[in-house]
């Protein structure tokens, strides 16, 4: 019974806030979403510890100065975020383009040409939930892979608004079934790998130089079906107040016949690829989150 109420205190917050920001015009809910990230940078005093710990280990040429400076933007971006997703029954094919604007779309339309699916390499960069939302606006519906919340009447109300504009989410547990199907109809699906995970399930490839436990997903399908890799991130530039989706060309697979070494060789290039990304615009990772909390056997906890 506590559990139940706990949950329906939580989806009962989620909605009203959600409620609140969507009943705003989008100028207010700027201005708002930014009261919100300053008031969270506050309060989060683990969520901050977490990302200075995860910088130094991940940047140690970096000022303390700079690093702080990170996190600070680490908020800021959770904040935009808000405000996109709240605003999402608003955003039609009309409007789409005034907030977001493509960059290597033919790279995309590349990997849609050799016509075995797409897999999406992408991560919790910029405002993560906009990037599949606006291209489905835009005319490319997709799939992605969740991971469903612990309380089902959140999920409902997150995974509501973000099949609005005509995405569907498929459920990570089981999700081999849907996703083979997708792909052999050339569709898009999307895999988000720059999320810890337990050893059982994981891999172990270098991101920024550490061991990081890492789904094999994208990999696994990749190999298996032949589709396309690409690598596509959604960024914020603040200088013209828009956000960017980019596409980079598909990435040739390395395969050498042995499944597991291929699988682990690919998603240390992925890691890689992603590193990369995060080295420009490090202020919109996610750099709360302990990256590197599960360890290769026999070695200590780096938190």
């Amino acid at each position: 019974m506590r559990v139940g109420v706990k949950a329906r205190i939580q989806y009962i917050l989620a909605r009203g806030i959600l409620g609140v920001f969507t009943s705003m015009s989008r100028d207010m809910a700027s201005g708002a979403g930014r009261i919100v990230a300053q008031i969270g940078y506050h309060l989060a005093g683990h969520q901050r510890s977490t990302a200075l710990h995860n910088l130094r280990m991940a940047l140690p040429e970096l000022s303390e100065d700079e690093r702080q400076q990170i996190v600070r933007g680490i908020f800021s971006n959770l904040g935009r975020l808000l405000v996109e997703f709240s605003q999402f029954p608003k955003l039609t094919p009309e409007n789409v383009s005034e907030r977001v604007e493509y960059e290597g779309l033919d790279n995309y339309l590349e990997g849609l040409r050799r016509g075995r699916g797409v897999l999406f390499l992408t991560a919790h960069v910029g405002a993560w939930e906009l990037s599949s939302f606006a291209h489905c606006l835009y005319g490319y519906p997709m799939k992605f892979l969740t991971r469903p919340l612990d309380n089902p009447m959140v999920e409902s109300l997150i995974t509501g608004m973000r099949t609005l504009s005509g995405n569907r989410a498929i459920d990570r547990n089981g999700a081999a079934r849907e996703v083979l199907k997708a792909l052999r109809n050339n569709e898009t699906v999307g895999i988000l790998i720059d999320q810890n995970t337990i050893q059982s399930e994981g891999v172990f490839a270098d991101f920024f130089g550490i061991p990081a436990a890492t789904t094999p997903a994208l990999a696994t399908f990749a190999i298996r079906t032949g589709a396309a890799v690409v690598p596509g991130f959604i960024r914020w530039d603040g200088k013209r107040e828009r956000h960017v989706l980019s596409f980079e060309p598909p990435v040739e697979l390395k395969q050498t016949g042995n499944p597991q070494d291929d699988i682990v060789a690919n998603t240390l290039m992925f890691n890689n690829i992603l590193e990369r990304f995060v080295r420009r615009f490090p202020d919109q990772w996610l750099w709360i989150h302990k990256r590197w909390k599960t360890r290769p056997e026999g070695e200590p906890s780096l938190y």
